[in-house]
């Protein structure tokens, strides 16, 4: 042994739950939108602090599917919103190297917003220095079952048997096939709940919830949630040694 102490390995794959724009904006006495717009700002902070705390991959709640729900007035802003923050990002994500991806459903989402989307993943495909993954008309139950409606297609075209499929060849059908699983979930604005965010992906995910408001959440709140991780003991369903 070389005497010399390890440095305490802290989360590859951040996923972040980011809410409270809404809320944010209320306190001020401004529409939700307003709260959104500051909340896609603090996008661009957390991402950018990502390498230096060894966070490789990002993934970020943008827009699930239970979201239609919201007023038509609030739905038509994000989307406004969606197109603005990814015409405007572009530049500097390929610049500073940043992968993107989008998961989710994206049959629902306008074409024009789906073509920048598509673009986006192409000019970015050989980045590497973070993986930055955005949730977009996502939820995770009809992520599994869009993925069981793909295997099923296969099953029925006799290209899998039945009697092989298992975990491994049902994830091998989710829009994160090709990403790690998440070590930490972090939802902000004190809600303590998961709203159908990576269900399969987080079954052994460790979760922080902050009460800070999205827009408020800094890098160095960031920096201290990811610090504080590194002091957890993942077991994965064994017993300490």
């Amino acid at each position: 042994m070389s005497g010399k102490s390890e440095k305490p390995i802290g989360p590859a794959h951040v996923a972040i739950i980011m809410d409270g724009n809404g809320r944010w904006a209320q306190k001020r006495g401004k529409p939700r939108l307003f709260g959104h717009h500051a909340g896609a700002k603090r996008v661009r902070e957390i991402v950018e602090a990502c390498p230096d705390l060894g966070v490789k991959y990002l993934t970020i709640f943008a827009f699930s599917t239970e979201n239609w729900k919201r007023t038509q007035a609030e739905v038509s802003g994000l989307m406004k919103l969606f197109h603005r923050y990814l015409t405007r990002e572009t530049r500097v994500l390929v610049e500073n190297g940043i992968r993107v991806r989008f998961i989710g459903d994206r049959m629902r989402l306008e074409p024009t917003l789906v073509e920048l989307m598509d673009n986006l993943e192409l000019m970015t495909a050989d980045n590497d220095a973070v993986h930055l993954t955005v949730a977009l008309n996502y939820g995770g139950r009809d992520e599994v079952t869009r993925a069981a409606r793909r295997l099923c297609r296969e099953v029925a075209a006799g290209k899998v048997d039945p009697e092989r499929v298992d975990a491994e060849e049902l994830a091998r059908h989710l829009d994160t096939y090709v990403l790690p699983d998440p070590d930490l979930v972090i939802r902000t604005s004190g809600e303590a709940r998961i709203s159908n965010f990576l269900l399969w992906q987080s079954a052994y995910s460790e979760y922080d919830f902050v009460d800070t408001l999205w827009p408020d959440f800094t890098k160095a709140e960031f920096a201290r949630v990811v610090g504080a991780y590194v002091a957890r003991d993942r077991r994965f369903g064994a017993v300490p040694g």
